[in-house]
């Protein structure tokens, strides 16, 4: 990690915001730096003693006083989000200023906004800013139970009847084709939730005929339909290595530890520079990514090493790399 890139932050408060929710308050040394809706920041972690990085979305609009992030318990996680949930007043941190792959884009005569459990955090400041414009928008916000639906108040309180929440527990559901075909012809959808969530939005946006550039939406590196469990990794282009990729790790770094260090940039399966090819799978694979496209994850013939996993048996890959005694055995590309 760089020291240009991370900086140091003091944590002002932490409190519960739902049963499986923790809010923290994080004031940089050098300030706090303005951003827009649905910017996120990135905090260094160790997880079993290796450097790594954790992404979260700020919450709500910026007060100059301090970054907001909600971080959701995940029993199944590699372990970040128990580092930083674990953080208490007057600890520092190492953080990073905001970056924005999420921005509102303005001027559309109408707007939605559709959460799924803890994907409300980067829709606050959207509908903050939003409602302050006077713009016309709606926020569905969805989650399993009632008591998991963190923020629902104080959002109630700012935007009335242009809330709606819908609770799995008690039967409610969003009807996504509705309410996508109730839009104005120009309007745009923003959306953060599960990894289902998202694929029958997108599925529903489609087949109504909307521009694929009016729907946006954040994602969950670590959204699967499975949890995760350790699998095996045959590595064609490694003479058939064979070797098992934990089930707190991902095949990005279990191939590191095998000389193999692929191109990256996100970690978070949005831009594909981590893509291997799938020769054979022995169960099935859980795809985590938002890159491949739904017909391509059908095929199973790519998967992205940064988030996707096998599930029940062994995956054989080619991962692009290839022996050459002039070259490094391996390239990496440093995150930006």
């Amino acid at each position: 990690m760089s020291g240009e890139y991370f900086a140091r932050a003091t944590v002002r408060r932490v409190v519960d915001v739902a049963p499986d929710v923790r809010l923290i308050e994080l004031v940089p040394d050098a300030g706090v730096a303005p951003y827009p809706p649905g910017s996120h920041i990135d905090i260094a972690v160790s997880i079993g003693g290796i450097p790594d990085t954790r992404s979260y979305s700020l919450v709500g609009e910026p007060d100059g006083q301090a970054y907001r992030i909600a971080v959701k318990q995940v029993p199944d996680s590699r372990g970040g989000s128990r580092v930083v949930r674990a953080l208490s007043p007057g600890q520092e941190a190492l953080i990073s200023a905001p970056k924005s792959h999420f921005e509102l884009a303005h001027g559309r005569p109408e707007y939605l906004l559709v959460a799924g459990g803890i994907g409300i955090t980067p829709l606050i400041g959207m509908a903050q800013a939003l409602h302050r414009h006077g713009r016309s928008f709606r926020l569905l916000y969805s989650a399993r139970t009632r008591a998991q639906l963190a923020f629902a108040d104080e959002l109630r309180e700012l935007l009335g009847e242009r809330l709606e929440l819908f609770v799995d527990a008690e039967g409610t559901r969003i009807e996504v084709a509705a309410r996508i075909a109730a839009l104005d012809p120009d309007a745009e959808l923003y959306l953060c939730g599960p990894q289902g969530m998202r694929d029958a939005v997108a599925r529903a946006w489609l087949a109504a005929g909307r521009r694929a550039d009016r729907l946006r939406f954040e994602t969950f590196a670590s959204g699967g339909r499975f949890a995760p469990q350790e699998f095996v990794v045959r590595a064609a282009d490694l003479d058939g290595a064979e070797f098992v990729v934990a089930r707190e790790t991902t095949m990005l770094d279990a191939l590191a530890e095998q000389g193999v260090e692929l191109m990256w940039d996100c970690r978070r399966g949005e831009c594909g520079l981590c893509a291997v090819s799938v020769l054979a799978c022995e169960g099935e694979l859980d795809h985590r990514d938002v890159f491949l496209s739904e017909s391509q994850r059908a095929q199973c013939r790519t998967m992205l090493a940064c988030v996707s996993r096998a599930v029940g048996g062994a995956v054989t890959i080619d991962s692009g790399f290839r022996s050459d005694p002039e070259r490094p055995r391996s390239v990496a590309m440093q995150r930006s």
